[in-house]
């Protein structure tokens, strides 16, 4: 699908849609909680979790990986709208896990002409990153040190959870 696409289905009716689920509603998140995860197309999160539009602030990039940007993010979300918990939730057959930022990397140069000034964040296991994505935002300073930080796994195949409990 491409841009124009969208644009044809946000005329026929999805700017309408949108504005109807989102009527009444805040910035605020009703159950003052973030979720990070990947951008995989496959993962819906307000079905995942059986939420409604105005009850989570979703973060996604690839990989569903704490970056810098994902810690601001949160920061802003906490401090400015009130949410106060954070699910970190990547998934199994994660496209992250097929390279490294190594191999990534020097594609990109050999394209470019230079390597990328950000870093890329691959990883071979989900729940290994998941566990040291939860340990940045616990010891960053401008989390709040009381936010409740949780991780999971999800399996793509079932959609089952696997929290993670990082030692």
């Amino acid at each position: 699908m491409s841009g124009e696409e969208l644009l044809r289905r946000h005329a026929a009716d999805g700017g309408r849609l949108a504005a109807s689920a989102a009527q009444g509603l805040g910035s605020v998140p009703a159950l003052h909680t973030v979720v990070v995860t990947c951008m995989d197309t496959r993962i819906d999160v307000l079905g995942l979790f059986g939420l409604a539009v105005g009850e989570v602030h979703t973060l996604r990039n690839a990989g569903g990986v704490v970056t810098d940007d994902v810690v601001r993010s949160v920061t802003i979300s906490q401090r400015k709208l009130g949410t106060r918990e954070v699910l970190v939730v990547q998934h199994t057959r994660c496209g992250l896990a097929s390279f490294t930022d190594a191999e990534f990397s020097e594609e990109l140069a050999q394209d470019a002409g230079m390597l990328p000034p950000w870093r890329i964040g691959t990883f071979a296991d989900p729940a290994v990153d998941v566990g040291r994505g939860m340990a940045r935002l616990r010891r960053d300073p401008f989390v709040l040190p009381d936010t409740v930080i949780r991780g999971f796994v999800l399996d793509i195949e079932d959609f089952s959870l696997r929290e993670i409990h990082p030692d």
